[in-house]
């Protein structure tokens, strides 16, 4: 069954899931496929050409792919050529550019701005107002908090594009800025306000402008209990597939002992 909107538009070549609901105005481009259980709400694009379409008349329009149970909210804009796990969901207008890889259960923001070309785990969680540049590689259960830009031009304005690299279960917070080709390790934690141009190793605060190691957030401690906060998956549950069964016995069925 359909459950189609208004004045909308579907590509013979799509692939439409099952139980698939497309909003008002929406526009599902060449070789999209939506999987079962997905909302595309009002006004969204979906396989959007890259810009190959303006100035070649021999283009094919690349693969796009949306897992399952997915909730893309209005004014959405993705490019054609990017691939996102299911569970994936959406704040309002989104910008997503081509060759953007997500994993199962990401979330992204208001506003978020995805430059294409760059790669994101599971359980990834962006809030609103966030840059992402272009070859940023990101790992799984990654929080990205309002107003972070990750930037990948060195020298601007130049050819040169190295992104940002951020290690798993990382936390990076409000209004920072990370500086191109810069890595940051799994379990740190980014400071508010912060300019980072050093590498943070793993387990590490960074804080400042600019950012300086501060201390090993395992000595972190919590407001809440006085207790450390650090690994906080120890400590955060709600929408973690460790949910209800805890974090030890989940990393131990998955392949994260060493975390």
């Amino acid at each position: 069954m359909k459950f189609n909107g208004r004045n909308v538009f579907i590509s013979e070549s799509a692939i439409i899931g099952k139980n698939v609901r497309i909003g008002d105005n929406s526009v599902i481009y060449d070789h999209v496929e939506i999987g079962d259980n997905t909302i595309i709400a009002n006004d969204c694009v979906i396989g959007e050409p890259t810009n190959s379409y303006y100035h070649s008349k021999d283009y094919v329009n690349p693969k796009t792919i949306i897992g399952a149970n997915s909730l893309i909210r209005s004014h959405n804009i993705i490019y054609a050529g990017s691939e996102f796990g299911e569970g994936f969901s959406t704040g309002h207008r989104v910008t997503i550019r081509e060759n953007s890889k997500f994993g199962k259960h990401c979330r992204l923001g208001t506003v978020t701005d995805i430059q294409g070309y760059v790669t994101f785990g599971d359980y990834c969680w962006l809030h609103s107002n966030v840059h992402i540049g272009q070859q940023s590689k990101i790992g799984n259960f990654v929080f990205i908090y309002p107003y972070v830009v990750f930037t990948n031009d060195p020298h601007p304005p130049s050819n040169i594009c190295t992104g940002v690299t951020i290690g798993d279960f990382s936390q990076v917070a409000v209004g920072t800025v990370v500086l191109p080709g810069i890595e940051i390790g799994k379990h740190c934690l980014i400071g508010a306000q912060s300019l980072v141009g050093i590498k943070v190793e793993d387990y590490q605060l960074a804080v400042g402008n600019p950012a300086k190691v501060l201390k090993d957030v395992r000595e972190l401690k919590s407001r809440e209990t006085g207790k450390s906060h650090y690994p906080w998956p120890y400590n955060f549950e709600r929408g973690m597939p460790w949910e209800n069964i805890g974090f030890e016995k989940w990393k131990l069925e998955n392949g994260y002992e060493n975390d």
